[in-house]
């Protein structure tokens, strides 16, 4: 987690120091070149490249915060999974939770719930002010715990 943590930071983002924001997604994947589409899909998102060419796939009919949940975590398949060749896809929510998927999950809530929040807010006060999912809260704290991060 170490070496993911370490690329992550050169992204100067901020990340997992303040709430990233669709802007800020977007602003990186422009940064990286990668097509967003947003459309309504049967799964929530995927990430997908071919010709060397990287797509992020997001479902319009999503609402916040499981929306910038999703992209965060496929825009973390393109920063820690992208393939060196050949076509790929990774769909969110779809088959058994890999590796690949828990640091995807991962990059995702540390995008949206900062550390700090972790180690100086109360689970009820975040529930109540920040609009997170119980679900997500507690992975959140199981990273923290587990990783430090």
């Amino acid at each position: 987690m170490n070496f993911l943590v370490e690329k992550i930071s050169r992204l100067k983002i901020d990340w997992n120091k303040r709430v990233l924001t669709e802007d800020d997604f977007h602003l990186l994947c422009r940064r990286f070149k990668i097509t967003v589409q947003e459309m309504p899909l049967s799964v929530s998102g995927f990430y997908y490249c071919m010709k060397r060419r990287h797509f992020i796939a997001i479902d319009s009919k999503l609402a916040a915060p499981k929306k910038l949940f999703v992209m965060f975590h496929e825009f973390a398949h393109f920063l820690m999974h992208v393939p060196d060749t050949g076509v790929t896809a990774n769909f969110h929510g779809i088959g058994k939770k890999t590796r690949k998927e828990m640091e995807a999950d991962a990059f995702a809530l540390c995008a949206l719930i900062p550390r700090a929040w972790i180690e100086t807010r109360s689970d009820q006060e975040i529930l109540e002010d920040e609009g997170v999912s119980l679900e997500m809260l507690r992975t959140r704290a199981e990273i923290f715990a587990k990783f430090g991060i």
